[in-house]
C-alpha cells in the first residue's frame, strides 16, 4: 500500500525525495519504494523519517 502520509509530509517541508534520503543515509529509491509501497523499512529507517519530517511513527506508519 501507498504511503501517502509520508509522501504529504516530505511536500509538506519542502523536501524532495532526495533530501529525505540524504538525511536518513539511504538511497532515493529507497525513499521512493517506501512511498510507493514497495519496501517496508525497518523500525531505525521510521525512525529516521519520522524525525526528519517532525512526525511520529503513528502519523507516519499506522493506518487508521
Amino acid at each position: 500500500m501507498k504511503n501517502l502520509k509520508m509522501k504529504s509530509a516530505r511536500a509538506a517541508k519542502d523536501l524532495s525525495q532526495q533530501e529525505l534520503a540524504d538525511l536518513c543515509g539511504v538511497t532515493r529509491q529507497t525513499i521512493n519504494a517506501i512511498e510507493k509501497g514497495d519496501y517496508n523499512p525497518t523500525i531505525r529507517l521510521c525512525i529516521s523519517i519520522c524525525k526528519a519530517l517532525d512526525k511520529t511513527l503513528d502519523d507516519l506508519f499506522w493506518d487508521n
